[in-house]
């Protein structure tokens, strides 16, 4: 499974329960399916594949709903770039800092994936798992 660690400072030092899936808000006019595809290419530099496999939507435990997907591919994860996110930092400093949206990517094994992904989004690895042959 490919997953990937947010950038910025309060992700910092943080690793496991921290990793997701690259996602992102939907655009006006955008269907869940285009903000996907939008998000995970701006996230990791990289188009995704196809078939895509929908894995149905969860909440997550901020109260954000997330709809994904998954497909069948490969890269090389220290290959990968993301789009950046500027935020004043440090706090109450007056002074803007960029950071990436995305500080890594990794593959991990089912099992270290659960350890590693946000607990609300642990469903979305089982319905991955559950429609594989």
């Amino acid at each position: 499974m490919l997953l990937v660690h947010p950038g910025g400072p309060f992700w910092r030092n943080k690793d496991l329960g921290t990793w997701t899936i690259p996602k992102g808000e939907i655009a006006e006019g955008e269907t869940p399916l285009e903000a996907a595809k939008r998000e995970f290419q701006e996230e990791t530099g990289l188009p995704p594949g196809e078939p895509l496999i929908p894995l149905g939507e969860i909440r997550q435990a901020g109260g954000k709903f997330v709809t994904a997907w998954a497909f069948e591919g490969d890269c090389i994860p220290s290959e990968l770039f993301s789009n950046t996110f500027e935020m004043e930092w440090p706090p109450r400093s007056g002074k803007m800092a960029t950071f990436p949206e995305i500080e890594k990517a990794e593959w991990f094994s089912l099992r270290e994936a659960e350890l590693r992904i946000l607990a609300s989004q642990i469903p979305l690895l089982h319905r991955l798992m559950q429609s594989l042959p």
